[in-house]
């Protein structure tokens, strides 16, 4: 009887260890990572029919009414812009913006040429007879633009064939003035002033040359 047990048994064990072996092999093969395609870097197939999202387009910058960069004037920019047809809104803020600093920077150093360039004839002979007032002063400007803060269309029109565009420009300046021996007689370089000034540039829209120059000069 005892010899039946453990014949038995070492079936059972033998028959245990063929399957354990069977499944053992079976759940090793499962488990294996098969490689595909877009494992290697190719992208996989797709499985629906979805149409691929079309890439976003930039879009051009509209002002529109509340806007803070919006004209004061619209009716005038529309009108400039019929009259001619290269002129772009943002492109101008942003030539103005460097014009403000040019001028000014020429004005402060004495740069008669640089400022006959950019300005007419009224604006011109006013800050020549500053800058030769000053020199007969011996005293010399030793002014810094720190920043300009914003730069706002104020009014805009079309007389005529003359495009006019005033810009309120808020800007961070220190100014200093010096006499003919160095001197600070006043201002500081340590302390920057809110400087508002309007400045109204114009063009003759039927020129071939597309320079604004500035004609009139105000405080904001």
């Amino acid at each position: 009887m005892i010899t039946e047990i453990v014949i038995l048994a070492m079936i059972a064990a033998f028959l245990g260890l063929r399957l354990y072996s069977v499944l053992g092999r079976r759940s090793e093969h499962e488990e294996e990572v098969i490689p595909h395609r877009f494992e290697r870097g190719e992208a996989p197939p797709s499985v629906t029919n979805e149409v691929e999202a079309p890439r976003p387009v930039r879009q051009p910058v509209t002002l529109r009414a509340g806007d803070d960069r919006a004209p004061a004037n619209e009716a005038g920019i529309r009108a400039i812009a019929a009259a001619d047809n290269r002129f772009d809104l943002l492109a101008f803020i942003e030539g103005a913006r460097g014009a403000y600093g040019m001028i000014l920077e020429a004005f402060w150093r004495g740069d008669k040429e640089t400022l006959r360039e950019l300005t007419d004839d009224d604006v011109y002979a006013s800050f020549a007879a500053a800058i030769d007032a000053r020199a007969a002063a011996g005293e010399t400007l030793d002014n810094r633009l720190i920043r300009i803060e914003d730069a706002t269309i104020r009014s805009a029109e079309l007389d005529g064939r003359i495009a006019r565009i005033a810009v309120l420009f808020v800007a961070d300046i220190a100014a200093v003035t010096r006499d003919k021996d160095g001197n600070v007689i006043a201002g500081s370089l340590d302390d920057a002033i809110v400087s508002r000034d309007v400045w109204t540039f114009s063009r003759n829209t039927g020129a071939a040359s597309p320079d604004w120059v500035l004609d009139e000069t105000d405080e904001g």
